[in-house]
């Protein structure tokens, strides 16, 4: 068929017909072309009667349409109408590609969407996403109806690429987008139309220099800070002209900047407590006793990596003392409670509050030794153990007293010594005062008195059956027996008492000599000497002779019995105690068992959560 004769046909602008496409025209608008008052779009002939040399100058004309020259882009979205409607006919134009050019590029496509196996017969997996692949079928189409001799629109760029778009019941956009795909993908095989969904999620605060100003402000402003803290800084006027924003961020902003640079609501992490580390007395243990000790046995300890794994320990009951290695046993005692569970879960909204029991319930304090070379102390067997479990308190096992220490250590050193005889061993323990004591037998200026006294003794608590004895009055009941007798320099016995009365202290001092300390008093107030002096006081002198200096707690004569060392860690430094992590090991297994308020479900709980905690783990 061919159209009858019309007046010259006339362009109506672009803007007015882009916007007949986006208010839902017939697609056979995409010819863009009137002639006088009758719209060829109005109704499409049956494509026999249509007469190609009309077709073929319709089209020229849209071509020539969209050759008007505009500087911005559209979106680079698929959909139709999306953008600006001037942008939907912009392409950048550039002669279409020759046929050969798009056939190679075809080939090309096809490998791509399905790319050959190796070996055999089939295709592999393109790895491509659903939008990707979409795009890339639509090219395929639209290169196969250019390419086609058999095709109508063979050869013919613009014409080829509406046809694809309507065939797929898309408009002239996309057949717009289908022709810069396939143009950029002629020049590159490797530009392909790739699915930018989400590289546009990026935030400001990924730029570095920003994301450092933002820290830098936050820490000046100290341990608390805000949303608003955020927010505030970057609605500041140099701030915002410094990083090109037009306007501040909001607080729901801040909020997502704060967890992108690490930030959390939370509680504070708990650690453990540093009261008193730079007291001047622990500063001056720690630095001159406790380090220089552990620098000289370091080189004697077993090296262990992060997988727990360490060198072949020694073999053979004959080794040299200086060949063997060192195995340091750390001591110490926690309590756990028959209430103590777990304070977070998840729970259902459905969920209501039930009772629970008030307090923390039944106590049972366990006491025991542990080292990086055999976790915790017993024979190899296990029948034998160092560990004590005791129930304190006043009506129930009574209190962890020194006595106590003490023959828990001397069963603990009896074990180290009998089965694992090749190694050197150092016990460790804490710098508290039942751990310091001394004999009850040991010299001690502390309470002499500085005359002659016949009532002067030093107190021991009475034990019976092995527990404590008490009076009437609820207190441990105590005997007094005469004080042992001390040390000249020369090594000989000096007996502090005359036909059984305590001499006192000026003539003690006398009789070793320090006529001129023995006219000094008795002691400063509250026994709080200077500390530049040691010679303010007839006590300070005798606190300082050798024999009284020297007269170490029950502990370290306790291990110069068994031939082992014993020090203790300076005060407040409980975290040089590994046995700490432990204990918090073992009670995070602890309070996953069933509540249960019996005291033997308690101690069964106890020991199994104890042995739950792995050697490998002791050794990180």
């Amino acid at each position: 068929m061919v159209y009858p004769a019309e007046p010259e046909p006339v362009l109506e602008p672009e803007s007015q017909l882009m916007q007949e496409v986006k208010d839902g025209e017939s697609p056979a608008i995409s010819l863009q072309l009137r002639t006088g008052h009758q719209a060829i779009g109005e109704d499409i002939p049956d494509e026999n009667d249509i007469d190609t040399t009309d077709l073929l100058e319709d089209i020229q004309l849209e071509d020539q349409l969209t050759e008007e020259t505009h500087e911005e882009e559209g979106s680079e979205s698929d959909e139709e109408g999306e953008g600006n409607a001037q942008s939907d006919e912009r392409d950048t134009r550039k002669p279409p590609p020759s046929v050969i050019a798009a056939g190679e590029a075809y080939k090309k496509l096809k490998d791509i969407i399905s790319p050959p196996r190796n070996k055999g017969k089939g295709y592999k997996d393109p790895n491509l996403d659903l939008l990707t692949r979409s795009r890339l079928e639509a090219m395929k189409r639209f290169l196969w109806t250019y390419i086609n001799p058999e095709s109508r629109f063979y050869d013919q760029w613009t014409a080829a690429s509406l046809d694809t778009a309507q065939a797929a019941e898309r408009g002239p956009w996309f057949a717009r987008r289908l022709r810069n795909w396939s143009t950029a993908f002629v020049e590159d095989t490797n530009v392909l139309p790739i699915n930018l969904y989400g590289s546009w999620n990026k935030s400001r605060i990924d730029d570095e220099d920003l994301c450092q100003e933002v820290t830098a402000h936050l820490q000046g402003i100290g341990k608390y800070i805000c949303t608003q803290d955020v927010s505030r800084y970057m609605n500041r006027s140099e701030v915002k002209k410094r990083y090109g924003m037009r306007k501040g961020i909001t607080e729901r902003t801040a909020q997502n900047w704060l967890s992108r640079m690490g930030y959390r609501w939370t509680l504070e992490p708990s650690g453990q407590y540093v009261d008193g580390h730079e007291r001047e007395d622990v500063v001056t243990y720690r630095q001159k006793v406790f380090l220089p000790r552990w620098k000289a046995i370091e080189p004697m300890l077993r090296i262990w990596t992060l997988d727990g794994t360490a060198e072949e320990p020694p073999k053979g009951p004959t080794l040299r003392v200086a060949d063997r290695k060192t195995v340091v046993w750390f001591h110490d005692e926690s309590t756990f409670y028959a209430n103590d569970r777990r304070k977070r879960q998840w729970v259902h909204s459905s969920e209501t509050a039930i009772p629970r029991p008030k307090g923390e319930g039944a106590s049972l304090m366990v006491s025991d030794f542990i080292s990086v070379d055999y976790g915790w102390l017993r024979s190899p067997d296990g029948k034998v153990a160092a560990r004590v479990l005791f129930k304190a308190g006043k009506n129930r096992d009574g209190y962890f007293t020194n006595e106590n220490i003490l023959e828990q250590t001397q069963i603990a050193m009896e074990i180290a010594k009998t089965y694992y005889p090749t190694d050197n061993h150092l016990f460790i323990f804490d710098n508290a005062t039942t751990h310091l004591k001394r004999p009850p037998t040991a010299i001690s200026a502390r309470k002499m008195t500085k005359n002659p006294s016949t009532t002067f003794g030093i107190e021991v608590t009475v034990i019976e059956n092995g527990k404590i004895k008490y009076a009437p009055d609820g207190k441990p009941q105590k005997n007094k027996l005469p004080m042992p007798p001390g040390k000249f320099s020369d090594g000989e016995p000096h007996d502090f008492y005359n036909n059984g009365v305590f001499k006192g202290m000026t003539r003690i001092l006398q009789e070793r000599g320090l006529t001129e300390e023995a006219k000094l008093k008795a002691e400063c107030k509250g026994f709080k000497c200077p500390a530049d002096k040691t010679a303010c006081c007839q006590r300070r002198v005798l606190y300082n002779q050798p024999d009284f200096a020297d007269e170490g707690s029950g502990l370290e004569i306790l291990g110069r019995e068994f031939g082992f060392e014993v020090i203790f860690l300076p005060k407040f430094h409980c975290e040089l105690n590994f046995i700490e992590q432990c204990w918090g090991h073992a009670k995070r297994v602890y309070r996953q068992y069933p509540a249960t308020s019996k005291e033997e479900d308690l101690e069964k709980n106890l020991v199994a959560s104890l042995e739950l905690v792995p050697l490998p783990v002791m050794c990180k």
